[in-house]
């Protein structure tokens, strides 16, 4: 027993303290937990073929290796770095062999699976196919590019979404106290801000949480007898500085607010520079993709109307890219949006309306501008006299007025002479110079 706990404290911390059973896991609420797919699949001893797909960090070879556990499969594991067609035959054999003289069912667990080539995976699908196998499969790259149809086809893909800090936090303090596994003997501690920057820091990723504890531990031991943790320590285990920017507090908002002023002055350097400063402190980047949607129709406006349309592609294609490479098109939206023409002219121009609705009431709708579908309508002149743009010359009705009477000649929509607004701008006084 005493060697069997020598080898344990051996190990990485983040290996001694993976997950046993499913109440261990960390997060994949969605997937473990009472009447959850996973949870169901295991409990009825049904388990499919599986590929977890994820971050790293979040939990799949736990997964794998707990499905096995509670089904009392064998379990083998293969790293599709460093395997290839002839280890998985060895496999294959030891399987037949198994499901042959009635043995328990065989799991194959293979680590990286997008790292194996067409042909390898073609190798695979045949024991899947006719049971020899139950195949797990992990990844971090999207099944549909990186496995062959085939293969996807007969697997069940289960997605592992990165943990909270919430949860990580738990996960920390659970290795904190547990004697066995964790620091629970040595009564190591960190304090509340190093708790936070450790969270904070693994990006969602319990691995590089858990290692981060067990580095700082061991500078803890040599430099600091009262075995407790500060936020200094932590940066020395991960040799990164803990930026000021609380995602709640002030430093949020100074900072948010200094990048929206930047691209509004047109300051692409010290719009990507906070933009920088953000998402290296942990913000999250779909809050800031949706500022910059915001932005290019408050600021930029009709001076360029395609900035809206950048700035939805670049929220699009964080969601689809994500991190670690997420940075690089909300890098552009920003120099883009900074050195776009400026225009709050139709920004400006609904808050004029809405000021004279609040004002004067909802002012009757001219009877001609109206909607007439039944016999009654008609008989009370809605839509009477009515002129179709399109049947005038330049699409455009020289005397018709379409605001309430008590408006008519109010001026809401100012454009500026500011980018393709300037050609805005001319076209309506054209059009004005007709009345």
């Amino acid at each position: 027993m005493t060697e069997l706990f020598e080898n344990l404290a051996k190990k990485p911390l983040a290996e001694r303290m993976r997950p046993k059973i499913l109440a261990e896991i960390v997060g994949q609420k969605h997937l473990v937990g009472k009447g959850k797919p996973l949870t169901a699949l295991i409990e009825a001893d049904s388990v499919p073929s599986i590929i977890f797909w994820g971050p790293p960090g979040t939990g799949k070879t736990t997964l794998a290796r707990i499905v096995a556990g509670t089904t009392k499969a064998n379990f083998h594991h293969l790293s599709a770095v460093l395997s290839g067609v002839g280890d998985l035959r060895e496999i294959i054999k030891k399987a037949r062999a198994d499901r042959n003289s009635g043995a328990r069912l065989s799991i194959l667990f293979i680590d990286e699976i997008h790292r194996w080539n067409k042909a390898q995976q073609d190798a695979l699908l045949p024991h899947v196919e006719d049971g020899t196998i139950t195949l797990i499969g992990s990844t971090t790259e999207n099944p549909s590019f990186e496995i062959i149809s085939p293969l996807l086809s007969r697997t069940k893909v289960y997605v592992l979404e990165r943990i909270e800090e919430s949860e990580i936090k738990n996960l920390i303090q659970r290795a904190l106290e547990e004697p066995g596994r964790g620091f629970g003997k040595e009564k190591f501690k960190i304090d509340d801000e190093a708790l936070n920057f450790i969270a904070s820091s693994a990006d969602g990723d319990a691995r590089r949480a858990l290692n981060t504890l067990e580095i700082a531990a061991d500078l803890g031991r040599r430099s600091r007898p009262k075995k407790k943790s500060t936020i200094k320590t932590i940066e020395d285990a991960i040799q990164k500085k803990s930026l000021l920017y609380d995602k709640k507090g002030e430093e949020h908002y100074n900072v948010i607010s200094a990048f929206i002023k930047s691209m509004r002055g047109s300051d692409p350097d010290a719009a990507v520079y906070y933009l920088a400063r953000m998402l290296d402190a942990g913000e999250d980047p779909l809050f800031v993709a949706r500022r910059m949607v915001i932005f290019a129709s408050e600021d930029v406006g009709n001076a360029d109307p395609h900035a809206v349309q950048v700035a939805i592609s670049c929220m699009q294609s964080y969601d689809f890219v994500g991190m670690p490479e997420g940075w690089i098109p909300l890098a552009q939206c920003a120099t883009y949006l900074a050195s776009a023409p400026k225009s709050n002219a139709s920004y400006a121009s609904y808050k004029r309306a809405l000021h004279d609705i609040h004002e004067q009431g909802t002012l009757p709708t001219p009877k001609h501008i109206r909607n007439a579908p039944t016999k009654l309508m008609k008989e009370l002149d809605y839509g009477k006299d009515y002129k179709y743009a399109h049947d005038f010359e330049g699409h455009f009705v020289p005397d018709e007025v379409y605001l309430p009477d008590r408006l008519k000649g109010k001026r809401y929509y100012r454009p500026t002479e500011n980018g393709y607004e300037k050609i805005i701008s001319e076209r309506l006084k054209n059009w004005r110079s007709k009345k």
